[in-house]
């Protein structure tokens, strides 16, 4: 078992965009738009927490470089049903960002998911409604 040997080649920009949302009850998301959350500002903290993610995606997933991120966005759509995260990664570096993207994606979910646990949990302490589905690279770029 090995990193890749990336040693001989050249820096080049790279970009990656991944997409995944979160199924959440409707009472839940009218929480978060009105501010009622008890741990917080949701959106703000899944923001940060995906930027933080993808910085320290090396230290997450083996054998993953680490790599000199020169910019990371996290933009959050709110729907009736979902919330939407989409991460951009960007670097110039001598391999691309799409694992550090991904790693964002999923944090910003789980993150969103932990500050709303209390109000999607049933009776038997289960979340039958909350579910975190299609996480996929939607862009990759290399000039």
């Amino acid at each position: 078992m090995a990193m890749v040997d990336i040693t001989q080649k050249q820096d080049t920009y790279r970009e990656a965009e991944a997409l995944g949302r979160i199924r959440l009850r409707r009472e839940t998301i009218e929480r978060i738009k009105r501010g009622e959350i008890r741990k917080g500002d949701v959106i703000t903290t899944a923001k940060i927490a995906g930027i933080l993610a993808a910085k320290k995606t090396p230290e997450l997933i083996p054998l993953t470089h680490p790599i000199p991120i020169t910019n990371t966005e996290i933009e959050i759509e709110i729907g009736e049903e979902t919330i939407e995260a989409r991460a951009r990664v960007k670097t110039t570096y001598k391999t691309g960002v799409e694992i550090e993207a991904l790693t964002a994606v999923a944090t910003t979910l789980i993150t969103i998911w932990d500050m709303v646990k209390e109000y999607e949990k049933d009776q038997q302490g289960q979340y039958p409604e909350t579910i975190i589905e299609e996480i996929r690279v939607t862009k990759k770029t290399k000039i």
